[in-house]
């Protein structure tokens, strides 16, 4: 775990570089959107951009989880949908989670006074086979709020939702992120993920993004801290989501 955090903080000096060091306008618009790694974000794919999103969390037993999502307009900025394929390694077991069919509405973009949400649902696949403890087992709901609001060269994200199966108990869950625009393409960040009655969950980090043409790379990491069941837990997180147009 140490060699591991002193990777991480290493790759965080790298990705701090001297020619990102222009001046802020805390008034800018943001480069880096819609890419938190716990938390979400009330922003909606662009017309004709597309986003593939990887994430990939290994804790300290040598357990992993990992995840690829794609996210579509549909077809303009107001409609939304993705999905979600998880594959993981618990113990001697290795395959794909249960996958997620989203779809996420922009009920409002933000303003100057406003922040921006957006509503979304899903509908949960029994792709994973639940008796290695990779999945549920059976079909399952899925419904998120998420709302985010910049304040200058800080944007604070907060979420609130809950998840459904038969004859499993309801899962709220609560959320939240800060994040500080160091420079235009490097963010630090700290996120907080309840899951009610069952797990508290902090995640420093950060992210650096690329603009290359009318195409953005972003690369990040974060250390989440989980307490649960009276014990605490340290992982570390590899994010990557790259964004293209796929129609002119």
């Amino acid at each position: 775990m140490t060699r591991t955090l002193a990777l991480t903080l290493a790759a965080l000096v790298v990705c701090i570089r001297p020619a990102d060091a222009q001046v802020r306008d805390p008034s800018r618009k943001w480069e880096i959107l819609d890419n938190s790694f716990l938390i979400e974000e009330a922003f909606n794919q662009e017309q004709s951009v597309v986003q593939n999103i990887f994430s990939w969390t290994r804790q300290l037993d040598g357990d992993w989880a990992a995840s690829f999502t794609q996210e579509w307009p549909a077809p303009s900025i107001a409609h939304q949908f993705s999905y979600t394929v998880p594959f993981a390694a618990v113990g001697e077991a290795a395959g794909f989670g249960d996958v997620l069919l989203n779809y996420r509405y922009q009920l409002r973009e933000e303003t100057g006074r406003a922040p921006a949400i957006a509503p979304r649902v899903s509908v949960v696949l029994p792709t994973g086979r639940a008796d290695d403890g990779l999945g549920d087992g059976r079909y399952g709901f899925q419904m998120n709020v998420p709302a985010s609001k910049q304040f200058g060269d800080f944007y604070i994200h907060v979420n609130a939702g809950l998840t459904w199966a038969p004859e499993l108990p309801w899962a709220t869950i609560l959320g939240g992120s800060s994040l500080w625009r160091m420079t235009p393409l490097f963010n630090v960040m700290l996120e907080a993920l309840v899951v009610v009655d069952s797990s508290t969950t902090l995640s420093p980090g950060f992210r650096r993004g690329w603009n290359i043409g009318e195409r953005q790379l972003v690369v990040g990491g974060s250390v989440p801290l989980t307490w649960k069941d009276g014990a605490a837990t340290a992982a570390v997180l590899a994010y990557a989501s790259y964004e293209l147009p796929f129609r002119k």
